[in-house]
C-alpha cells in the first residue's frame, strides 16, 4: 500500500532542510540537490513540491517568518489578556525576546535571515521577502506600543512611530552582534540590554 504523504509537512520538513544547510554551509549551498540530500529525499521529489530554486527560497522565508510569528502571538495573547496584577513589563520582554538569537532555534533563523538579508543586498528577487519579514517585524513593535498607550502605559506624547524605529534598530543590533560575535555579547547581557530599553519606556508610564 503506498505510503501517504502529507504535502504540507513535507513541504515544511523541505523548508527545515533549507534553514540546516544554510546555517551550515551558507545560502550559496542551499541548492535543491543539496537540501533534497538534507532532508533524505531524492530531488525529483523535492521538484515535485517545489517547482523552482525561487519557489523554494521564497516558500522557506516565508515559512521563517511564520515560525517566529507563531511564537510572538503566544505571547502576545497572554500580555493583551492579561490584568493589571501581572508583570507586563516581563511578558513584554520575553515577547520581543522571541526576535533574538537567545536559544539554538532562534539563532538558527537568526543566521538564516542574516544570510537572506545580504544575499537580497544584491539579489532583487529576495528583496521582496526580506521587506515582508521587515515590514512584519515593525508592526509586530508598534502594536505592542500602541496597546501599551491604549491602556495609558506610555504617555499621549510618545512618538510611536519614533519609538517603533528605535526599539527594532536595537533589536536588529543586538541580533547582528549575537550571531556574528557571540563571544561579546552573551545570552545574560543581551536580555539585560533589552529589559533596560523596556525600562526607559516604563519611565514615561508603560508597563507598570
Amino acid at each position: 500500500m503506498p505510503k501517504v504523504v502529507d504535502p504540507a509537512a513535507r513541504r515544511r520538513a523541505v523548508a527545515e532542510a533549507v534553514f540546516r544547510v544554510i546555517q551550515r554551509e551558507g545560502l550559496a549551498r542551499a541548492s535543491l540537490r543539496n537540501v533534497a540530500t538534507e532532508a533524505g529525499l531524492a530531488i525529483g521529489s523535492v521538484r515535485h513540491y517545489f517547482g523552482s530554486h525561487d519557489e523554494l527560497i521564497g516558500f522557506a522565508l516565508r515559512a521563517l517568518s511564520e515560525n517566529v510569528r507563531t511564537r510572538v502571538l503566544r505571547h502576545a495573547e497572554r500580555l493583551l489578556a492579561t490584568d493589571s496584577g501581572v508583570d507586563r513589563r516581563a511578558l513584554t520582554v520575553e515577547l520581543l525576546a522571541e526576535l533574538l538569537p537567545l536559544d539554538e532555534r532562534r539563532r538558527q533563523e537568526s543566521v538564516v535571515w542574516l544570510a537572506f538579508l545580504t544575499e537580497a543586498r544584491t539579489d532583487p528577487r529576495l528583496r521582496q521577502y526580506t521587506r515582508e519579514l521587515h515590514q512584519t517585524q515593525r508592526a509586530l513593535v508598534r502594536r505592542v506600543l500602541l496597546e501599551a498607550r491604549r491602556l495609558n502605559r506610555v504617555a499621549d506624547w510618545l512618538d510611536i512611530g519614533l519609538e517603533t524605529e528605535r526599539l527594532c534598530a536595537l533589536l536588529d543590533g543586538l541580533t547582528v552582534t549575537a550571531t556574528l560575535q557571540p563571544e561579546l555579547t552573551d545570552r545574560e547581557t543581551t536580555l539585560a540590554v533589552l529589559r533596560r530599553h523596556v525600562e526607559t519606556l516604563a519611565a514615561t508610564g508603560a508597563y507598570e
